[in-house]
């Protein structure tokens, strides 16, 4: 082999090593991109900040960190950030009871983002005080219960369904048969029941009399200016302002470090990488939830 040959191939060999190296730095700096911040023990006192994104589910993982709020000495002020069209009333429920555990020991403003209705919107009303943007979506004040019925495609498909079961209500709603008059006013007594619930949560927490509580539970949404005007909310901006109510109102310092509390175990690292890679363009959160539904959505 000539030398010019042999320089050439101390290039190559050169080259692939500073291509080779630039890929592992790129890949380890995505990964370490990837991963959660956890709550980290900041030496002084802190703001803690606890995001309430997608749908509400019950979450064990949420709760107990709510719980380590209640106590942690270190935690002026809790704010709670909402972006969720709600999700299950029960799930929303259990959210509302833990932040008002927390309430309890320390100051805690719900900021509401893009969309906090229904049950994003029992999340929100756990807090003293609540702030959205004038074009944020909240309210949706209300339940619902929604199936499927397929019997007439099974029909002509020729297929059909058998059930043994102990009562004519087990197993009712079904997507294999009609809705009897029956099972409809138990579902509907039902709705009713988890409704006045959410009225009367309304009622004592935003300090309604009769007739304006009547004006902001028919189901629909309103924009964070109209909220304010009806008494839903109790001030318009986002974060600023509810460090500056908590300075004003609580004597929570307004220059304390705002510290991001995770509750969500991560994905592994292949689905981070793939999620991140893909993008949203081909994501998707099916909403498929059980039991009755605190949540507004577009179909």
């Amino acid at each position: 082999m000539d030398s010019g040959a042999l320089i050439d191939r101390h290039r190559l060999k050169r080259r692939l090593v500073i291509w080779r190296t630039v890929a592992v730095l790129a890949l380890v700096a995505l990964a370490l991109s990837l991963v959660g911040v956890a709550f980290t023990d900041e030496a002084g006192p802190r703001i803690a900040r606890l995001s309430i994104n997608g749908l509400i589910y019950e979450d064990s993982r949420r709760e107990a960190v709510l719980d380590d709020l209640v106590d942690d000495e270190k935690t002026a002020a809790v704010i709670i950030r909402i972006n969720s069209p709600g999700g299950t009333t029960t799930g929303s429920e259990a959210l509302f009871r833990n932040i008002r555990r927390v309430a309890e020991k320390k100051p805690v403003v719900a900021v509401v983002g893009t969309l906090g209705a229904s049950g994003g919107y029992i999340a929100a009303i756990g807090a003293d005080h609540i702030i959205a943007r004038e074009t944020s979506i909240t309210g949706s004040i209300g339940v619902i219960l929604e199936t499927a019925e397929f019997s007439g495609l099974m029909e002509k498909l020729g297929i059909t369904a058998e059930q043994v079961k102990s009562g004519p209500q087990k197993g009712q709603p079904t997507t294999t048969a009609p809705m009897t008059a029956e099972t409809r006013a138990a579902m509907q007594a039902m709705i009713v029941d988890a409704f006045e619930w959410f009225k009367g949560l309304v009622a004592e927490r935003r300090g309604l009399s009769e007739e304006e509580l009547v004006l902001v539970t028919d189901g629909r949404v309103f924009t964070g200016r109209q909220a304010l005007a009806r008494k839903l909310i109790d001030g318009i901006g986002g974060e600023r302002e509810a460090i500056r109510w908590l300075e004003e109102t609580r004597e929570v310092p307004g220059d304390l470090p705002v510290v991001e509390v995770e509750y969500l175990e991560p994905p592994p690292l292949i689905d981070r990488l793939t999620a991140r890679l893909a993008g949203k363009v081909l994501s998707f959160q099916p909403l498929m939830l059980d039991g009755l539904r605190s949540v507004w959505h577009v179909r």
